[in-house]
């Protein structure tokens, strides 16, 4: 038994048995791959997967609980790998953030310049996507450390930490009539208001699109969303062609950069979101991962973060 057909058991759950894929992921060839796991069930004496003819459908019963170890040992030799960097370099490595694309451009610039600055020999990864792809990453340890809205305390093996709270806001351009009556007239911003016009606002599942509908549906009204995006400077774009008012989340608006829009408060109209940071349980950080965590918020310290992971393996959540 060998650390490559390990990966192997764990990669074939993940690409969805597809060996060609396998493979890929693994920088080997499909034939090597079979060989592998034809060695090892030989020398386990049991079969692993589910088939038909050649093909992989799934893992046996064995193969689901060999899976379980198989995670436990490759994770606890990227612990190893870790534990040894951390002393025998300090001050270098890699970092991999996994994040959306708010976070990223909006939030994480001040805590990357900051953390630059302290640590120049660490190389920092971002990685954007979904709240969904996010947290898949961290959970198969491609990344070290996930900040989204959604999705992050939905995953097994995953603690979440709250980050910090924020509103949706209206964005409008100048001279829209919105603008007007909220900004110059002093009137009260209401969902029926911003209904009798075209809305653009986010995907679904991305920067708390679903509380939006969720308060569209509590009170009763039925928002005409004629587009949605994956970010707030794409909505922000069509919003000044005029396509439409936005809603985005307060934080990706700017009145030095967004000169030509205005922004209506709507902190009365929408529930507040939560934005979270987590991490994989039983994953050896190093110490210049929690810098760049205490920095994000500095409630999140290294001592509590790691208190707060123990408690959570005990308790099996």
């Amino acid at each position: 038994m060998n650390f490559q057909q390990l990966r192997i058991i764990r990669e074939t759950v993940r690409r969805d048995f597809n060996l060609t894929d396998v493979a890929n992921a693994l920088f080997t060839s499909q034939s090597g791959v079979s060989r592998h796991i034809k060695d090892l069930e030989d020398e386990l004496g049991v079969e692993l997967y589910v088939r038909k003819g050649k093909r992989l459908l799934g893992l046996t019963e064995p193969g689901q609980q060999m899976l379980k170890i198989v995670e436990r040992m490759l994770l606890d030799a990227s612990n190893i790998r870790n534990l040894a960097e951390q002393y025998s370099q300090q001050d270098t490595g890699q970092l991999t953030i996994a994040t959306t694309h708010t976070q990223a451009r909006y939030v994480l610039p001040a805590v990357v310049t900051r953390f630059r600055q302290q640590f120049p020999g660490v190389h920092l990864k971002l990685h954007q996507g979904s709240p969904g792809e996010i947290a898949r990453m961290l959970q198969q340890g491609e990344a070290d450390i996930a900040l989204a809205t959604e999705a992050l305390a939905d995953f097994d093996q995953l603690t979440a930490f709250p980050l910090y709270q924020w509103h949706h806001a209206v964005v409008v351009s100048a001279g829209h009539p919105l603008a007007l009556q909220v900004l110059e007239r002093g009137e009260t911003l209401s969902l029926e208001a911003i209904a009798e016009h075209p809305i653009i606002t986010y995907h679904e599942g991305f920067t708390g699109r679903g509380r939006i509908e969720q308060a569209f549906r509590d009170a009763g009204v039925t928002p005409d969303v004629v587009m949605s995006a994956l970010d707030a400077d794409v909505i922000k774009s069509y919003v000044e062609l005029g396509l439409g008012i936005g809603i985005i989340a307060s934080v990706a608006f700017s009145a030095e950069r967004d000169h030509n829009l205005r922004l209506l408060a709507a902190n009365h109209l929408f529930p507040v979101n939560e934005t979270k940071l987590a991490l994989r349980r039983g994953h050896l950080l190093r110490q210049y991962a929690y810098r760049f965590i205490e920095m994000c918020s500095p409630e999140l310290t290294e001592t509590y973060v790691v208190q707060q992971l123990a408690e959570a393996a005990d308790v099996g959540i």
